[in-house]
């Protein structure tokens, strides 16, 4: 895999995480609200932005997947993250993603994994891309919804979150037929 780009959209950048971005990242990450729609835990402790940043870096290093920071691209503020880990063996990516509860209901989310839906498909060559919500948190579901992706199924009790099971929505792309694919 090569090293992770930078992507723009009409009105964002989303580039890689660094290391000046972990106070940034506690404190979107640690907002309750976004922590409640998500598996990021609450509060959100020390350190551990430092250590997924550093993850981060380390899966690109290896192929496994890339994280994106979501910048707004005038003002060049992190709002946001949108990952996509790989498997390599299958050609396809899981899609996860936050946006500062601030920035919410304005299409940042769509905009941006909508990015790296085509960044996956067009430069990864990756065949199939998915991705999961909480079934309680419809607008994930409107996000993946108008990138194309296609529900697929909900499965039932699938993770705990604070000590109770949560069902989840599955929603997936295929890379068109006849679409060029790049090797992963």
């Amino acid at each position: 895999m090569e090293k992770q780009p930078t992507l723009a959209t009409g009105r964002l950048i989303l580039r890689p995480f660094n290391l000046a971005d972990a106070r940034t990242v506690q404190r979107l990450c640690g907002d309750y609200a976004v922590a409640a729609t998500t598996l990021l835990p609450y509060p959100y402790p020390d350190g551990l932005a430092e250590i997924w940043i550093t993850s981060l870096c380390e899966g690109v290093e290896r192929g496994e997947g890339m994280g994106f920071g979501v910048t707004l691209a005038r003002e060049g503020s992190l709002i946001g993250g949108v990952r996509i880990q790989i498997d390599p063996d299958h050609a396809r990516g899981e899609l996860g993603f936050w946006i500062g509860r601030s920035c919410w209901g304005r299409g940042y989310a769509t905009e941006a994994v909508r990015a790296v839906i085509g960044y996956g498909f067009s430069a990864l060559g990756l065949h199939r891309i998915h991705a999961m919500h909480f079934s309680r948190n419809p607008a994930s579901g409107r996000v993946m919804e108008k990138c194309g992706m296609v529900h697929e199924g909900r499965l039932r009790e699938h993770v705990r979150k604070w000590g109770v099971y949560e069902d989840v929505d599955v929603w997936g792309i295929v890379n068109p037929p006849g679409a060029h694919r790049m090797p992963v």
